[in-house]
């Protein structure tokens, strides 16, 4: 691919900017969202409060900053990625200082008005400082081992924060997305061959702590893993969440039992029916015809983000586009894998369904990135 360069990029102003806006991808997002409206209107027992209304209301928040952001210059959101980068690392100090405990975990600052978040908007600003970088670079130097550890070191720091929350699945979201960021700049493909020997190396020593004075991960976090191998071990403990969740899913079917009509969700058994396995609420309702369009619609997010990046000529439009596409993957791709049964239960929420506002507002705000790329984009 052949790059711009940026300092000749002409900016396209006024009416033409909307006409340049992608709305197809804007009524994707409106329409994953209305399914996240309906099911938490649904899990509420018929009732907009307390889930529903406040979702819809930042819903449309989000993408009134989508259209901010998409409608500002990709130049100027260049400039910002190093204090985007400072701010993320400022935020997690102070949620790990004084952020507000729930269910075991420091992740939230209490704004009043809402629960931030921090380590949602580290998962945009790694990929913005991750592309800036590499725009930066040349080409010839990105393989090269002193400017590969650039962004380990840049993304082992965040990575160390969110954990210390402790949240283990925005932590693995968090390398992802920077792997996926390396692998597009042109890293060599030795380097993520080391670092799947690593990962191997890594699991083993995690597992290996269990019980010693440096056991690497929390306790609760070894009964997560140990009821995604076999749930059975402890069916109304660890295992109680994804036994549920497989009832919930099975019972759907092909279609459905209805709207409003799921009795996993209805009569709680299902817990976090409203965040983690929202997922779960859809499937038994609409059966597997309502999850494989969710996933449908899903996917063409994606693909959208796959052209827009092939497309640019940009090198920090391309990469940012790539990056925060790729982090959308693995948002619900985790998820999913997680509420089936998978992969291990890691607290990754669905994007733009299951309720909460500041990673609605900060999905919508890095769509809107996405939005700016296409945009301005040289043509």
């Amino acid at each position: 691919m052949t790059y711009f360069d940026h300092k000749q990029l002409r900016v396209p102003t006024g009416f033409r900017k909307l006409l340049y806006l992608n709305w197809p991808l804007a009524l994707l997002l409106a329409a994953v969202s209305s399914f996240g409206f309906l099911m938490l209107y649904s899990v509420a027992g018929g009732s907009f409060d307390p889930w529903a209304r406040p979702q819809m209301i930042r819903f449309g928040m989000g993408m009134v900053i989508m259209f901010i952001v998409a409608m500002t210059p990709i130049m100027f959101w260049r400039g910002v990625a190093p204090f985007a980068y400072v701010g993320g690392l400022g935020l997690l100090v102070v949620v790990s200082l004084f952020g507000e405990v729930g269910m075991g975990a420091q992740r939230w600052i209490d704004l009043g008005f809402m629960r931030l978040q921090p380590s949602e908007v580290m998962k945009v600003a790694m990929v913005m400082v991750l592309a800036l970088y590499y725009d930066w670079l040349p080409p010839e130097k990105v393989s090269r081992p002193l400017w590969v550890l650039i962004p380990l070191v840049l993304t082992a720091v965040p990575t160390a924060l969110v954990l210390s929350q402790p949240d283990l699945g925005t932590a693995l979201l968090l390398v992802a997305g920077t792997a996926v960021v390396m692998f597009l700049a042109g890293v060599s493909w030795w380097y993520f061959s080391a670092a799947i020997i690593g990962g191997v190396g890594l699991v083993s020593a995690v597992m290996s702590s269990r019980g010693t004075s440096w056991q690497l991960i929390k306790d609760y976090q070894y009964r997560r893993i140990d009821t995604f191998l076999d749930p059975s071990l402890d069916p109304l403990g660890a295992g109680y969440h994804i036994t549920q969740s497989k009832i919930a899913l099975g019972s759907g079917g092909m279609t459905g039992r209805g709207f409003m009509e799921g009795t996993q969700s209805r009569l709680n058994f299902l817990p976090e029916k409203h965040t983690d396995f929202i997922f779960t609420t859809l499937a038994e309702e609409f059966g597997f015809a309502g999850g494989i369009t969710l996933l449908a619609l899903y996917a063409l997010i994606v693909i959208f983000c796959i052209w827009s990046m092939m497309t640019n000529r940009d090198r920090f439009g391309a990469l940012l586009t790539g990056g925060l596409g790729a982090t959308f993957f693995f948002f619900f791709a985790v998820n999913m894998a997680m509420v089936m049964g998978l992969a291990p239960v890691v607290g990754v929420p669905l994007p733009l369904v299951s309720y909460g506002g500041s990673a609605m507002l900060v999905l919508l705000g890095a769509f809107g990135l996405v939005q700016s790329a296409h945009i301005h984009r040289p043509r």
